[in-house]
């Protein structure tokens, strides 16, 4: 039997729950009302508890707000309905195929790194080059469940070795203030502030202050195992059709090289 992780029950009540994503996708009580086919008095009953949306209901609503499968598992419970969406465990027997799928994309991209997140940026897995980001490193980052934020940028992580930290750090802020606004999700709101506080090599210069490396992306410039400068850029992939919980939430993150030096250096550090 596959292992169904059981969905936690809601903060507050449905109504609530609605307004708040609402509000933090900037939808007026009318946009969202035009979107799902119904009166902007309705969603406002719906929002102040005078009506009970039905499971059709609660599950348009979501999709018209983009939620994440979780929150629109939330959002059935808070209602009184069953989840919609399942949530396995990573291992369970039943997403072999997806970590085949995982496994894969990872091997095809060495010897450049590759790593597999969850929404909170926990490390999953990751490919043979991934090494050559995280040399040096202290052990106990690197111990389960290791953070790919903390280990970025924390002084005793990757930080001592990027070259353009500041710019880093700011691009790396970002990316988690952003999913924070998105998600409203109290952990990653104090990961970003604990990422804040961290002091690294650019904060003696200038803080976050520094010239762009590229006019193209934000490049991760790393001092080289032999002190040459190593440059990549990186892109992001996720399962765009997952209707479980754990592999929604997954993203893989591919890093290339951006010049020659880079590449050699990837290639030479493969047979290690």
């Amino acid at each position: 039997m596959s292992s169904l992780q059981t969905a936690t029950a809601p903060r507050t009540g449905v109504g609530p729950l609605l307004r708040e994503w609402r509000r933090r996708r900037r939808r007026s009580q009318l946009e969202l009302a035009l979107e799902a086919g119904v009166s902007a008095r309705h969603i406002s009953f719906l929002e102040t508890g005078r009506s009970n949306p039905s499971r059709e209901m609660v599950i348009g609503l979501a999709t018209n707000l983009e939620l994440p499968l979780r929150d629109r598992n939330e959002l059935l419970i808070a209602a009184g309905f069953a989840p919609e969406y399942r949530q396995l465990a990573y291992e369970d027997p039943d997403l072999e195929p997806v970590r085949a799928a995982i496994d894969q994309v990872l091997a095809a991209h060495d010897p450049y790194p590759a790593l597999v997140v969850d929404r909170h940026w926990e490390l999953i897995t990751g490919n043979r080059g991934l090494g050559l980001l995280t040399e040096g490193v202290a052990p106990h980052l690197l111990e389960p469940p290791a953070n790919a934020m903390r280990i970025a940028l924390h002084p005793e992580g990757m930080a001592p070795r990027i070259v353009n930290f500041g710019e880093w750090r700011v691009h790396v802020r970002h990316r988690i203030d952003r999913q924070s606004r998105l998600t409203g999700e109290a952990a990653m709101a104090e990961l970003g502030a604990e990422l804040v506080g961290y002091q690294g090599p650019a904060a003696e210069a200038g803080g976050d202050v520094s010239e762009p490396r590229h006019d193209i992306f934000i490049p991760l410039v790393l001092r080289g195992l032999e002190g040459e400068e190593l440059s990549f850029f990186s892109t992001v992939a996720t399962f765009g059709t997952a209707v479980d919980v754990t592999v929604a939430e997954l993203s893989i993150e591919s890093f290339f090289p951006a010049d020659g030096v880079t590449a050699a250096a990837c290639r030479a550090y493969a047979p290690r």
